[in-house]
C-alpha cells in the first residue's frame, strides 16, 4: 500500500502565526504559507484581510489546510474602536459595516458562480437589504456558566465562577460578559454580573463541563421589541435544587427590571450533552407569564421559550417584504391559486402573504409539530383566513397530496441551514410550479440547489442579499426562480 505523501507545509495541531490576505464565504479569512515547496492556502473562520493571527491546524490535505482561530494578535487597518466586550458571536464588530456588506456580497456572488454555475449572476442581483439596527438588534441570548474562566492578562484558564459565553475555540472554558456586547439589551448586559454575583454568593456550583458536574447551567433571555419586556430561563441541574430559592430569585429579577420582566421559566437539565433545553428535561413557570408577544409587519405573534422566532426582528420584516415583493410580482399566479409555503415553521410568510392577497389559498407545511401549532394558533390571533397548516415531512407531503401537482403556480422555499434534501426538491420540482421564492439562510446549500433547478428548467431572475445579521459572517438571501 502507498505510503501517504508528508504535507510539506503544515502538520496537523500545529499552532501558526498567520497573516489573512483574502476573505472567502461564511467568514473565511484566507492565507497563505510559501516555501520552496511552492505556495499553500490555509482558511482560519471568523478572521479578516490585515489581521496578523494565531491559529492552529485542525485538517489539512494536499491543497489547503483549516485552522482554528485562537486570538488575533494584530487587528487590520480596516478595524476601528467600538466600546462593546468582544465576543465570538460578533467576530467582526470591529469592522466599518460598509466593509461587511461589501466582503458578504462579494463573497455570496462567487459562491454561486463556483457551486451554482451561475455565469450571469451580477446581472440578476437586486438589491443589498441592510439590518435597520447595527448593533442592538438581537431578541434572544444564551448565556452560559461555567467553572472554569480565562485571565486574559495572564492568558490561561483559571477556577472560577463565569457567567458569559465560551471562550472562542475552546468548549471547557467560559468568558465573562461583564458589559453590554453590543447585541443584545444594554440594560440587561450590564447587569449580567449583577445576577452571576447572586448566583456566586449562593455558593452553588456553576457548570464544570470537564467534569459533567454543577448547579448552574445556563440563562436564556428573549426580549419583545414590540412591548419592551423579558422572559427569562434558568436552567439548572437538579442536583442541590432544594437549596435554591426560585422565588426569591424572581424578586431579585424584579428588583433590577421592574415592570420589563414577562416571566422566568425554570428548566431542568440533568443530561451531560452541551444543550440549554433537554429532551427528558422539566421546564416550569415560576413567575410571570411563559410567552412574550412580538409584532412584524403589523401581526402579532406569540413567542414562548421554545417557539423558533427571526432572531433580528426588524430585519426579519425586510427579508418578509422582499419575499412578499417577489411572490406578489406575478399577481395572477397567487390570485386564486394555492401558494405553497414548504419548510413554514411559525407560518409568517404565509400569513403575510395571505393579508396582501384575499383570494389566494396559502398551505404551510413543516415537519416541526409545535412550530404548526404556533402557526395556527398566530393566524387565529390576527384573524386570516385562506390558510391550511399541515405538520409533516415536506417530502412525504407531497407524496401524499398529489391533488397539488399542476395546481400550484407560486411556491415559498424557506429551508434549514441544510437546504432542500435532493429527493424532496425532485418532489417540488415535480409540482410543476411556475415561479419559486427560495429564502435561504445558508447560500452555499443554496447554490447547490440553483443546479438542479437550473437543470430542470427554472432560471434566477433576480436576487438580493439580507443582512440579519450584522458583524457576523451569516448572510440570507432570496431568489426569485422563474420557469
Amino acid at each position: 500500500m502507498p505510503r501517504r505523501e508528508r504535507n510539506k507545509f503544515v502538520k496537523r495541531g500545529q499552532v501558526l502565526e498567520l497573516l489573512i490576505e483574502d476573505y472567502a464565504y461564511g467568514g473565511k479569512g484566507i492565507a497563505r504559507i510559501r516555501n520552496e515547496h511552492g505556495e499553500f492556502v490555509v482558511f482560519v473562520p471568523n478572521t479578516l484581510p490585515g489581521q496578523l493571527v494565531k491559529a492552529q491546524v485542525k485538517k489539512s490535505s494536499k491543497t489547503y489546510a483549516e485552522c482554528k482561530l485562537f486570538e488575533v494578535l494584530k487587528a487590520s487597518e480596516d478595524e476601528i474602536d467600538v466600546p462593546y466586550q468582544d465576543i465570538p458571536g460578533a467576530p467582526y464588530i470591529k469592522l466599518p459595516i460598509e466593509k461587511q456588506h461589501a466582503y458578504k456580497k462579494q463573497s455570496t456572488i462567487e459562491l454561486f458562480k463556483r457551486i451554482g454555475k451561475v455565469k450571469d449572476i451580477e446581472d440578476k442581483f437586486d438589491e443589498f437589504v441592510t439590518s435597520p439596527n447595527t448593533f442592538h438588534y438581537r431578541n434572544k441570548m444564551e448565556y452560559g456558566f461555567s467553572a472554569i474562566g480565562y485571565n486574559h492578562e495572564l492568558k490561561t484558564d483559571v477556577d472560577e465562577f463565569t457567567l458569559g459565553f465560551k471562550k472562542r475555540g475552546t468548549w471547557w472554558c467560559g468568558d465573562n460578559l461583564n458589559n453590554d456586547s453590543g447585541l443584545f439589551d444594554t440594560e440587561f448586559e450590564n447587569h449580567l454580573k449583577d445576577i452571576r454575583n447572586y448566583c456566586q454568593n449562593t455558593g452553588l456550583a456553576p457548570w464544570h463541563a470537564p467534569k459533567k458536574e454543577g448547579f448552574f447551567r445556563y440563562f436564556v433571555v428573549r426580549k419583545s421589541y414590540k412591548t419592551n419586556k423579558l422572559l427569562f430561563n434558568l436552567v439548572t441541574t437538579s442536583y442541590d435544587l432544594q437549596k435554591f430559592d426560585l422565588d426569591q430569585f424572581a424578586n431579585y429579577l424584579v428588583a433590577l427590571f421592574g415592570d420589563r420582566v414577562a416571566g422566568l421559566l425554570h428548566t431542568i437539565n440533568d443530561e451531560i450533552g452541551d444543550r440549554t433545553i433537554a429532551t427528558t428535561g422539566s421546564i416550569r413557570l415560576i413567575y410571570g407569564e411563559d410567552k412574550i408577544v412580538e409584532q412584524l409587519l403589523n401581526l402579532n405573534f406569540e413567542i414562548s421559550m421554545k417557539s423558533f422566532f427571526q432572531t433580528n426582528p426588524k430585519s426579519a420584516e425586510k427579508l418578509y417584504t422582499k419575499v412578499i415583493d417577489y411572490a406578489l410580482e406575478n399577481k395572477e399566479a397567487i390570485d386564486n391559486t394555492v401558494v405553497m409555503d414548504l419548510f413554514c415553521g411559525t407560518g409568517t410568510i404565509g400569513q403575510i402573504l395571505a393579508s396582501r392577497s384575499e383570494n389566494a389559498k396559502i398551505v404551510g407545511v413543516d415537519i416541526v409539530v409545535s412550530a404548526i401549532e404556533d402557526a395556527k394558533e398566530n393566524a387565529k390571533r390576527n384573524d386570516i383566513e385562506g390558510l391550511k397548516f399541515y405538520a409533516a415531512d415536506v417530502g412525504k407531503f407531497l407524496n401524499e397530496h398529489p391533488e397539488y401537482t399542476n395546481k400550484i403556480r407560486t411556491i415559498i422555499l424557506d429551508p434549514a441551514r441544510a437546504g432542500i434534501a435532493p429527493k424532496t426538491l425532485k418532489k417540488i420540482i415535480n409540482l410543476n410550479a411556475e415561479r419559486l421564492v427560495y429564502v435561504s439562510c445558508n447560500p452555499a446549500t443554496q447554490a447547490r440547489d440553483t443546479e438542479q433547478l437550473m437543470h430542470a428548467g427554472y432560471n434566477i431572475k433576480k436576487f438580493s442579499l439580507v443582512d440579519q445579521f450584522p458583524h457576523t459572517s451569516h448572510i440570507e438571501t432570496v431568489v426569485l426562480f422563474e420557469k
